[in-house]
């Protein structure tokens, strides 16, 4: 029989309590063995305690310890899945996809809408089709929610009280599971299997919006080590010096101090061209990418 290996962080699938009391983590090994037995027909789940956090406090040092514990563990399993709170689960699965380079196997990240023990969880059927996703999905991190398999760093949580959570906006869903299951042949492995554990969280995201100071961003340059500028459109932002809030210097002292600018889109789908516009062009000037 396959060996899956199911690393628990914590979230809503594993939590008990709920309205009208709050959510709080459980002892999630104990519910899943009486809720979802049929999971061990699937394959040898071995499972681990990593934490039992609300993924709210999920933060980089974390990503750090569950990528070299990953790393460690990977090789020894045909698959493994990963059960996470949503609200942070596609952060998580983005950065492991960049940390874990070239894994032996699939490693599926899953959580829930609501907890395990509730007689109307999306729990039961996530844990089922991600323990399938890691036998027989593509060798790469991956989300799978609601009958659907994303890639890990293509994806965002769309929705707080629906079952249909997550979307993949600009990438095709690599899996379907329905009364069959059909997965995509995935990303095609480069090298050995690596990890790359060491991260700088000093890196801001600031949110362009009407009205933006632009001294605000200006003062946080020098504490940073990086910057991600979410633009409007297809890159735009401000930049007219005469209104008094362009966000140009902000570009040129960035490159000064040797700080990687990358401009991204608020909008969901399609992508930044910054050749389109004046703003876009005048940060490609300045070495933003």
């Amino acid at each position: 029989m396959p060996r899956v290996l199911l690393l628990h962080t914590g979230g809503t699938l594993g939590m008990a309590g709920g309205r009208p009391s709050a959510l709080r983590p459980a002892a999630f090994f104990k519910t899943l063995k009486s809720r979802v037995p049929e999971l061990f027909q699937l394959a040898d789940i071995e499972l681990e305690l990593f934490s039992n956090l609300d993924s709210s406090e999920m933060q980089p040092e974390l990503w750090s310890r569950m990528a070299a514990h990953l790393h460690r563990r990977l090789p020894h399993f045909d698959g493994a899945v990963v059960t996470h709170g949503t609200d942070t689960l596609a952060y998580t699965a983005s950065a492991l996809s960049f940390m874990l380079r070239n894994p032996p196997c699939p490693v599926v990240l899953t959580g829930s809408q609501r907890p395990l023990g509730e007689i109307r969880s999306d729990a039961r059927l996530n844990l089922i089709d991600a323990v399938l996703s890691a036998l027989q999905g593509p060798r790469e991190v991956t989300i799978c929610f609601d009958s659907h398999l994303y890639r890990g760093n293509r994806s965002r949580k769309v929705k707080v009280a629906e079952y249909d959570a997550f979307e993949s906006p600009n990438c095709p869903v690599l899996g379907t599971l329905g009364v069959d299951a059909t997965f995509e042949p995935g990303l095609k492995p480069r090298g050995a299997f690596r990890l790359m554990e060491k991260l700088d969280p000093r890196v801001f995201l600031l949110k362009v919006y009407p009205g933006l100071d632009p001294a605000l961003p200006l003062q946080l340059l020098p504490h940073v080590r990086g910057l991600v500028l979410e633009a409007y459109g297809a890159g735009n932002f401000p930049i007219d010096p005469e209104l008094g809030r362009s966000l140009h210097p902000l570009f040129t002292q960035a490159r000064e101090r040797g700080v990687p600018v990358v401009v991204v889109s608020q909008a969901h789908r399609n992508g930044v061209d910054l050749t389109l516009y004046e703003s876009g062009a005048a940060a490609l000037a300045e070495g933003a990418v």
